[in-house]
């Protein structure tokens, strides 16, 4: 079977992270209401900005899926005027890169919680490195640093990798993504039956 992109692959995750940029657009009002709550509990909420990488995914099931995913979400939240500016876009591609490696290293077969979840805080560190980079983390107290990355991690899990799978089942309930994914070898079976 044949393992790369079709132009059907690549058009339904850019439809897919289309709706994420959007999704995204709107996150960052939220995100800044949050914040003045203190005691980061706006990075609770911060896994939203990796969802689509894992949504897409699931959905298509493909090698790059994850990364085009991001980069086209971030390109979308960047063109419909992010707060954040053109950081966005880089954001997008290492937070898409780390889900993808995740993704790689159990090669593109498992679609359950934990692989997902794997790569929910797999993104999740790749935004931590460009978050380092910027300065700002590095000048928290220890435990005040220790809080922020908790929350993150709990926030990505929660929302890259359960409501992601959540999204997912609910999506192949209705028989949607038999659509976009060639059939497997238990669908032949069952026609011989």
């Amino acid at each position: 079977m044949y393992k790369g992109l079709k132009l059907t692959d690549i058009l339904v995750t850019i439809v897919i992270s289309i709706g994420f940029g959007i999704i995204y657009k709107m996150w960052g009002p939220l995100y800044y209401a949050v914040k003045p709550l203190g005691l980061h509990i706006d990075q609770l909420i911060y896994g939203m900005w990796f969802m689509a990488a894992t949504v897409a995914f699931l959905i298509i099931r493909k090698p790059g899926v994850a990364l085009l995913a991001e980069i086209a979400a971030s390109s979308g939240e960047f063109l419909m005027g992010s707060e954040f500016g053109l950081e966005v876009l880089l954001y997008g591609v290492v937070q898409g890169l780390f889900a993808e490696l995740v993704l790689m290293t159990f090669r593109y077969k498992r679609f359950d919680l934990f692989v997902i979840s794997l790569a929910a805080i797999s993104a999740c560190a790749g935004s931590f490195i460009l978050d380092f980079y910027k300065g700002y983390v590095g000048d928290l107290s220890t435990w005040n640093l220790t809080l922020f990355i908790i929350f993150r991690l709990i926030g990505s899990i929660i929302f890259t990798g359960m409501l992601a799978v959540s999204i997912a089942k609910a999506l192949e309930a209705t028989g949607v993504t038999k659509l976009v994914r060639p059939s497997s070898k238990e669908d032949y079976e069952a026609l011989d039956q």
